[in-house]
């Protein structure tokens, strides 16, 4: 069947997603647009998980927990887990990694954290747009010890993107998907043998994908299996 998705969703804890982001319209919004899964994968941290998860679970959408870490080198990758404790103990680490930089709400936006009601129950002080400090290849090997994945984010994009930053994929890193975030052609040599994503990057409510991306499986419960490297 065809599950339809969009697995990069920034929630108002990314001091960059707008204000009206919290997990109630984000969960609402991706169900009235007919979306099947989704992940919330905000900067550095995976503090809005829980309540995420609670709200997804009610309205029938599978939650992939995910986050989207900055790497030492600032290439941008999007990190899935099997289950929400292991996502929530890799974030941890990624948050405790991060400088210690303040956030200033009035340059860089609000970093709330939300209880399934929508209610601002903490905030995060560092600020979390900041490169943690694991490379790219040590990233890849503790995600895979947390039983994640890591799928290079927006690819396409000349800051941020692995080829813009990089200009190759390197071979020794574990992936099986990276992810294109507009429909601008990439040269396939420099993709060759890995599957394709396409998210929104969502920062507000009305960039959450249509129901036109998605992957097709007997049980949506395959999706991590079907994203793993096999």
């Amino acid at each position: 069947m065809k599950l339809f998705y969009d697995m990069h969703i920034h929630s108002d804890l990314s001091p960059c997603g707008n204000d009206d982001m919290t997990p109630n319209n984000i969960v609402n919004m991706s169900y009235i647009k007919g979306l099947n899964i989704i992940s919330v994968t905000d900067h550095n941290t995976t503090g809005n998980l829980s309540a995420v998860v609670e709200l997804c679970n009610k309205a029938g959408i599978k939650l992939v927990p995910g986050i989207e870490v900055a790497t030492r080198e600032e290439v941008h990758v999007l990190c899935y887990f099997k289950d929400i404790y292991n996502a929530q103990q890799f974030g941890e680490l990624i948050y405790n990694s991060l400088p210690d930089i303040c956030n200033i709400p009035s340059i860089f936006g609000q970093q709330n954290i939300y209880n399934s009601s929508d209610e601002i129950i903490g905030t995060l002080d560092k600020l979390l747009i900041n490169a943690s400090s694991y490379s790219l290849t040590e990233l890849c090997t503790l995600t895979e010890q947390y039983h994640g994945i890591m799928v290079p984010a927006h690819i396409d994009k000349k800051s941020n993107g692995i080829l813009g930053v990089l200009g190759f994929i390197p071979s020794d890193i574990k992936i099986k998907f990276v992810e294109i975030y507009t429909k601008t052609d990439i040269d396939k040599r420099l993709i060759k043998n890995l599957n394709i994503l396409k998210n929104s990057d969502a920062h507000n409510l009305t960039d959450i994908s249509e129901a036109e991306n998605y992957i097709e499986l007997d049980d949506i419960e395959e999706i991590y299996n079907y994203l793993c490297i096999k």
